[in-house]
Formats: C-alpha cells, structure tokens, sequence
C-alpha cells in the first residue's frame, strides 16, 4: 500500500509538472506581476501616507496613480523615443551592404577574411535585424498582453497579503515561521536588486544616447538604449556595448572613438566610484558569474521576461539556501532567536 501511494504521489507530481509547462507562459505572466507588486508595495504605501486635509488616499486610488504613471511613461516611450530608435534601425540596414564592403576591404589583408562571404553575412544580419523590426511592429498585439499584466499586478498589490499566507498555510506550523521570515527577506533583497539595477541602466541608458548625440554618432539613441539595457548583465553587457559604439565610430574617424573611448572611461569611473556604492548598496551581492549564469538560464526557458525575472529569482533562491542549506545544522543547532520581518500593516482606509 505505500509504495502503490508513493507511486500514485510521483505520477501526481509528473502530472502536475507537464502542465505547468504546458501553461508556462501564463505562469511566468504571474510571476512577473508578483514581482512588480513586490517592488510596487512600498510606493502604494507612500502614496497613501499622502494626505489633502483630512482625506487620505485609499489602496485603490494609489494603485490607479501608479498605473497611471506606468502607462504614462509607455505612452511617452512610444511616442518619443521609439521613433528614433526606428529610425536609427532604418539607417543600419540602409547603410548595411556599404559597411560591410568597407570592413572586408579594410581587413583583407588578414587571415581567412578573404574567404569570407560579404553577401551571406549580410543576409543573416538582415534577419536578424528583421526580428526587432517584428519585436516593434508587434507593439500593438503586445498591449494586451500588458494590460492583463497590470490587470493581475493590481490584484496582486490588492490581495497579496492574504495570498502570501495562504501559500504559507501549506507547510506545517513548525516550519512556517522560519520559511515566513525568510521568504520575507527575499523579497527585500528581491525588490532592492530590480530597483538598483534598473536605476544604472536608466542612468548608463540616457547618459550615453545624450553623448552619443552630441558626438553626431551615427545610430546615437538605439546604442543608447542597447547600453543601458546590456548593463543588467556585468561586465559582459558594458564591454559589448562599449565595442558597438566604438565600431560604429571608427567607420566616422578617429575623433569619433576617442570620444566615446573618454565617455565610458569617465562613466565607468563615477558609477563604481560613486553609483554603484549608493545605489546598490543594500542589493542582493550575486556574484557576477551567478548573475551571468541566471541570465543565460532564464533567456533559454523563457525568451527576454525569462531574462527580466532570472536575477531576482535567483536572489531568492540564494535566500533559501543561505537559510536552509549555509545555516541549518539539524534541530539541535537551530538558532534561538529569530530576526523579526513583519509585512507592511495596511493604512487604515
């Protein structure tokens, strides 16, 4: 009778397995949207300390300015700043065949560049090219797909305290207190990683599209944005958009490299000086091959949401096994004390 029960358990969990995958999209949907919410909770609850009078503003209405400021934004994007990436796009693939010409007659002399085939690397980078043009001809399909995101992060901001205990209710009342404290604490780490990483790419994203505009570089606001989102992975993502700039600029001079050459040693200096200490200061401290490794991960299951959730999540799970696994050594070593992590105390409405 117990091993028919265990086997009926394992083919229970297979099942359940295959159509989590089955449902994987819809599931990384409301993964995403748990996140945000984590990383939203704290400005609901700003927003509602504000007060006119005697009115204060409920969870409702903070929610509806957040989202309001949230599609704002989008709106704003799409309006200024996609147009020039697109075009910026444009001009890449108009100026494509003549690039290429020139980098094989500048590198003919070299090895095996010779037998390189100047028409079939420029198909491929056509298609390639010719996916993110899809990417921003699918805008429109895409809205929906945000919609029903901000649709379930509202909820999830609405009712996420009740959720976050009933998936605690699940394990034994033993284990629950310590697996709350340190669910909690992840989501700390958590919210501080996605908050401090996305203010350094914003800040490497506008600084070098203003440079490179101010250089007259040619494709100066799409390197921009490909800078700012390539820093999400280190070191890697910097020194492959650094190579980028620097190869468009030498097709323009001399000057043009040197320029952007100062701009990255500069930058490079005051964000390691100065923003990365203030910013991430109370981030999550992955080590830069574990943050590679989760990116690379997330990208292969999921495409770029994959990418977007893969270092937060992994921050958690360094949570769980520092608990679990670094400290744990049997009941007997059990800590007698626990650091006490309460959830935000809803304002009163």
């Amino acid at each position: 009778m117990g091993h028919r029960s265990e086997i009926l358990f394992t083919l229970g969990v297979l099942a359940l397995l295959g159509i989590a995958w089955m449902v994987r999209d819809v599931l990384l949907l409301i993964y995403v949207s748990i996140l945000f919410a984590v990383v939203l909770s704290p400005a609901i609850d700003q927003i509602r300390r504000l007060h006119i009078g005697h009115w204060w503003p409920g969870r409702g209405f903070a929610i509806f300015v957040i989202i309001s400021i949230a599609l704002l934004a989008i709106v704003s994007f799409a309006v200024f700043a996609l147009p020039p990436m697109l075009r910026d796009f444009q001009m890449f693939l108009g100026d494509l065949p003549h690039r290429l010409t020139e980098v094989h007659d500048r590198l003919r002399g070299y090895p095996f560049i010779p037998n390189l085939e100047v028409a079939t690397l420029q198909h491929e980078l056509e298609a390639s090219f010719g996916g993110a043009f899809g990417f921003f001809e699918g805008v429109a399909g895409a809205l929906v797909a945000l919609f029903s995101w901000l649709i379930i992060t509202a909820y999830f901001i609405l009712d996420g305290h009740r959720t976050f205990y009933w998936f605690l209710s699940f394990f034994p009342d033993h284990h629950r207190r310590r697996l709350r404290v340190t669910l909690l604490r992840g989501q700390v780490r958590m919210r501080h990683w996605l908050v401090g990483q996305g203010l350094l790419m914003l800040i490497l994203g506008v600084c070098a599209s203003v440079t490179f505009w101010l250089l007259h570089l040619r494709y100066s606001f799409a390197l921009g944005v490909l800078a700012g989102a390539m820093n999400i992975v280190p070191f890697i993502g910097p020194l492959t958009s650094f190579l980028l700039a620097v190869t468009v600029a030498a097709f323009d001079g001399w000057s043009k490299v040197v320029g952007v050459l100062i701009f990255y040693a500069i930058y490079q200096q005051i964000e390691q000086a100065w923003l990365t200490p203030r910013i991430m200061n109370y981030s999550v401290n992955l080590p830069p091959l574990a943050v590679i490794i989760a990116l690379s991960l997330g990208a292969a299951l999921a495409g770029v949401l994959g990418a977007l959730v893969a270092v937060p999540t992994a921050a958690l799970v360094a949570v769980m096994l520092d608990e679990y696994l670094v400290r744990y050594r049997g009941p007997a070593a059990e800590p007698t004390h626990h650091v006490t992590v309460e959830p935000p105390v809803p304002i009163a409405e």
